[in-house]
């Protein structure tokens, strides 16, 4: 074998081997990217099936359900269209209550249940998710702004 063919095998070889990398690297990013949904949106379908998703909205008032002595929790999860109930086994975030912002991770079980393997609540009074504040604003639900963040001054 020529040394013109040595290097151009070893070029190929590199070639392939970053091609498998950059593959593997984005199926697994894809594998792992989890999408937003509004209660609306779950319950009309575009939620995908039998994946992982992140359901978000305000939980109802008067709807979280504790059975004494249990970590499993459900309560649900509203839009001003539809709700969603959420069934999460697990200790819940200090800020969580009725009426907060609030985004769950998880998947849309059979039953039209949301099992949530995690739940996440708003940090302070001011602060929404970004999905969460437009997906409420294009519902019609009056939705605070100016707390988005710091100004960078």
């Amino acid at each position: 074998m020529t040394p013109r063919r040595q290097r151009m095998l070893v070029v190929g070889l590199v070639l392939a081997g970053v091609a498998g990398a950059v593959g593997l690297s984005l199926r697994a990013f894809q594998e792992n990217l989890l999408f937003f949904y509004t209660p609306s949106q779950a319950l009309a379908g575009e939620a995908p099936a039998g994946k992982k998703f992140r359901l978000g909205g305000m939980v109802e008032k008067g709807s979280v359900r504790r059975e004494p002595g249990a970590l499993e929790v459900r309560f649900d999860v509203a839009d001003n269209k539809d709700r969603l109930t959420v069934s999460y086994s697990g200790v819940l975030p200090d800020l969580f209550r009725d009426g907060q912002g609030v985004i769950a991770m998880g998947y849309l079980e059979p039953n039209g249940v949301f099992r949530a393997e995690e739940v996440l609540a708003k940090h302070d009074e001011n602060y929404m998710p970004p999905e969460v504040a437009k997906a409420l604003a294009e519902q019609g639900h009056p939705v605070q702004t100016d707390a988005a963040g710091p100004s960078p001054n």
